[in-house]
């Protein structure tokens, strides 16, 4: 019975003389959310309102859920259209609303009724006394509750009428693309999609870098990650993966540095990498999935050791969670199952037994001293094969 969305939003509506920008930020992502639905919609934006109308026959399930990707949506409230024919017709299309929508009767309610097209002939108040009344002499079994109704009806007056009860929640957060770029180091773990989801929920267009390590690496891992991309790509629109080889890289840090400073060494490299990728894709800052402790390179001094190789701002969403919080998150948004998968990635292969867990930065440049011979050719050569995979939401 549906034919229409309101779409609902939070914060874009405190975004002042920009606000306008932020709405068609939005427009923008729900048209391309939809894409994936069968059907066909057109989304308009009016002060204050954004809808979706549907053009033809539609799946409302799978539109839903399509919608509920969709970052900056904070409702999604089904509505029916009604002509204007005068309130006869409107307070007949309200009792077929309510019969429709709740078959058991035994509820309370509110009318609650927006007058935007000042030319109609009752005002706010006189409609919603009135459709009350309506409603009432219909379904005498229900009762009015004008502070804490089970049922809110929302009656819209404006060029069309429109009536809904129902808000379904968003995601909320800010439409992807309207707060920059960044670069996702992504791996074939937990964490790393969490990241990117909770930083593409912020409003930033998200691209992703990953450290691939053949043979030691399968292409099952590669798959893998590029799997965990796609879905990450579901919430943040198309990714571009730059899949980047760093067998030879690791493997030299293998050589020439103490094993207890692997972890912290390759990381500092990968850092290094993925900042020079950025900067060429005009990226503004990069992100990680690390959080504090959980991990030998995630202590406070390891952080501050990585840190210390980029200029670029590191988003790091996750640095307070603990490890059910993220899982709770991976799973909410379908990367769990996926991200458990038994193919490891190139952090994983060269592990030290006991890694250094307090590094101290003048030791570890010195060690990397040991590099300069060929690492500049190695890091060239692994940014000259970088593999770019456009990955999107099927």
């Amino acid at each position: 019975m549906f034919t229409a969305f309101l779409i609902k939003y939070a914060e874009i509506g405190v975004k002042g003389k920009n606000r306008y920008l932020f709405e068609e930020a939005l427009v923008k992502q729900i048209r391309y959310a939809l894409k994936r639905c069968e059907g066909e919609f057109s989304v308009t934006r009016t002060p204050g309102r954004i809808y979706v109308e549907a053009a033809s026959d539609f799946d409302y399930d799978e539109t839903i859920d399509n919608l509920k990707t969709v970052f900056g949506i904070s409702g999604i409230c089904p509505m029916v259209h009604v002509e204007d024919e005068g309130f006869e017709k409107l307070g007949e299309a309200v009792v077929k609303y309510m019969d429709d929508v709740y078959p058991d009767k035994h509820f309370s309610f509110k009318v609650q009724a927006r007058r935007a097209r000042k030319n109609y002939p009752l005002n706010s108040m006189e409609l919603n006394v009135e459709l009350g009344a309506v409603i009432l002499d219909a379904f005498p079994e229900l009762t009015v509750d004008v502070h804490k109704p089970d049922v809110m009806l929302n009656v819209e007056i404006r060029e069309k009428i429109y009536l809904y009860s129902e808000v379904i929640p968003g995601p909320g957060g800010m439409p992807v693309g309207s707060n920059g770029k960044a670069m996702l180091l992504l791996s074939g773990g937990i964490d790393s999609p969490v990241a990117g989801y909770m930083i593409a929920k912020r409003g930033v267009k998200i691209d992703a870098v990953y450290f691939h390590a053949p043979p030691y690496t399968s292409d099952r891992a590669k798959q893998k990650v590029v799997d965990l991309a796609r879905q990450v790509s579901r919430y943040a629109g198309p990714i571009y993966l730059h899949v980047i080889n760093f067998t030879d890289i690791q493997l030299y840090i293998y050589e020439k540095c103490p094993h207890d400073e692997l972890t912290i060494i390759m990381r500092r490299y990968m850092m290094k990498i993925a900042e020079q990728i950025a900067r060429e894709t005009e990226c503004l800052a990069l992100i990680t999935g690390e959080s504090i402790g959980q991990v030998a390179s995630q202590t406070v001094q390891s952080l501050g050791v990585t840190n210390e190789v980029c200029t670029l701002p590191v988003f790091r969403p996750l640095i307070g969670f603990d490890k059910m919080e993220i899982v709770d998150v991976s799973e909410k948004i379908g990367t769990y199952e996926t991200s458990i998968l038994p193919y490891e990635d190139c952090c994983t292969i060269f592990v030290a037994k006991h890694p250094v867990t307090k590094p101290n930065l003048n030791i570890i440049k010195r060690h990397e001293q040991n590099l300069e011979e060929k690492i500049d050719e190695l890091m060239k050569t692994a940014l000259e094969t970088d593999e770019v995979i456009i990955v999107k939401e099927e």
